[in-house]
């Protein structure tokens, strides 16, 4: 080999950066859909009539399924592959969104939006983000967990203004036109580009030494696995506290201020466009939160960043109400403070799922943590639905998710502390070699 080549060779950046450029673009074209229910909630309501409790329904059967199609979607990707997993996702999400431009029923709202989104959407959650990085990258990461996490946050960043635009001035029926668009587009980038493991490019994961194991692509039935992680992971303490400050994640944000801060802002006389400023906003700071918190997963006690963001999500939530009250520099205020935590959790989470229940079994035990965000998410976008419809305000939905984070602050702490039961982690294809 001469001198040049050499150079050449290692000047070459390694692949596992342009799988997690792939990634971000994607889950940056997916996160349209997360965006639209918000600004999608009032037009529904006064073209059809139905109250914010029906469309509420709507969301939380697409949370549901958001988050309950994660531990299956992350064991398709094992057994078939993570590009013929996410075309199919992108496929879905298109699919639905446009057939929902056609929907003039409550039932046809719930089985386009609620099912076929939603099982759509599965395979674009942080899940796909943790099978990325934890197949990919040995050394950073928590980082690349924070980006591709932020990567949502960034499309909601980069659509939500113009979805709000195009549901004020041009009809709703245009912003799921707009949100399908998104997802077709990045298809013929995924199918190019995406590889499933770092052998197929002759490559190890970034970071990883000569002398690790391979890695090992399982060839048992997905479902099974998707089950047989549950039963791995319900037999231990700390699953079911990773699972329950997961579910108040889900309940404050995604259910609560991801469905209804844009319907709660307009019953204070804000434009529906300010209102999704002010959402898009929490997009752009959690850009900022989430990614620092992948650097921060990477070099601290992850117990301890989680109940720091549960804390000072919780006191945010609390103090929300008086931001509506008080003049506008009080609600951007709550949109800094509460946006640098959106989604900052992600890092620390998927991080102690797969310290705890090893790298080939983290992604699906995560994909179940994943679920209880979507069950609580599913609870508040009914529930908060539900304390507007009752009491004509949305205070005390708010006060609840406040208090709610104060406890899953605490429950952080107790992670780890005490082992009732021993993980034993058995390797997913006979005879291969136990990766933690």
């Amino acid at each position: 080999m001469g001198i040049g080549q050499g150079r050449a060779e290692r000047a070459r950046p390694h692949y596992a950066w342009v799988v997690f450029a792939v990634t971000f673009v994607t889950l940056l074209g997916a996160a349209g859909f997360r965006s639209t229910p918000g600004v999608l909630m009032v037009p529904l309501e006064q073209e059809f009539g139905w109250s914010r409790a029906t469309v509420g329904l709507a969301v939380s059967v697409n949370l549901l399924l958001f988050g309950f199609s994660g531990p299956f979607a992350a064991a398709l990707m094992l057994r078939f592959g993570i590009r013929r997993v996410v075309c199919s996702a992108l496929a879905a999400i298109a699919a639905g969104a446009l057939l929902t431009t056609q929907a003039d029923q409550p039932w046809q709202l719930v089985l386009l939006w609620g099912v076929v989104v939603g099982l759509g959407a599965g395979c674009m959650a942080t899940v796909l983000a943790a099978t990325i990085a934890n197949r990919w990258f040995v050394e950073r990461r928590g980082l690349v967990l924070g980006l591709l996490t932020a990567a949502s946050a960034t499309g909601q960043l980069v659509f939500l203004p113009t979805l709000a635009w195009l549901t004020t001035d041009v009809g709703w029926r245009w912003a799921a036109v707009a949100t399908a668009t998104g997802a077709l587009l990045v298809i013929p980038l995924v199918a190019r580009f995406l590889r499933d493991w770092p052998r197929e490019v002759g490559e190890r994961p970034y970071g990883a030494k000569i002398d690790d194991p391979p890695q090992a692509t399982p060839a048992t039935n997905p479902i099974v696995s998707a089950v047989d992680g549950l039963r791995l992971a319900a037999g231990h303490r700390d699953f079911w506290l990773l699972a329950g400050t997961f579910f108040v994640c889900g309940f404050s944000t995604n259910g609560l201020i991801g469905t209804h801060l844009i319907p709660a802002s307009i019953d204070h006389g804000m434009a529906a466009t300010t209102a999704a400023g002010f959402l898009a906003l929490i997009g752009i700071f959690d850009v900022i939160g989430t990614t620092a918190s992948g650097w921060l997963t990477d070099r601290w006690d992850p117990r301890k960043l989680l109940f720091a963001y549960y804390g000072l999500r919780g006191l945010s939530l609390l103090l929300l109400p008086t931001a509506f009250g008080a003049p506008q520099a009080g609600l951007i205020l709550f949109v800094v403070f509460y946006g640098l935590d959106w989604v900052a959790t992600v890092p620390p989470t998927v991080s102690l799922a797969s310290d705890i229940f090893g790298r080939q079994r983290g992604p699906i035990v995560y994909g179940w943590i994943f679920s209880a965000h979507q069950v609580g998410a599913a609870v508040a976008a009914t529930g908060a639905g539900l304390v507007r419809t009752a009491t004509g305000d949305y205070v005390l939905a708010f006060l609840a998710a406040g208090a709610l984070c104060l406890v899953a602050a605490m429950m952080a702490l107790g992670i780890g502390r005490r082992r009732e039961r021993e993980v034993v982690v058995t390797p997913l294809v006979p005879g291969a070699p136990l990766v933690r």
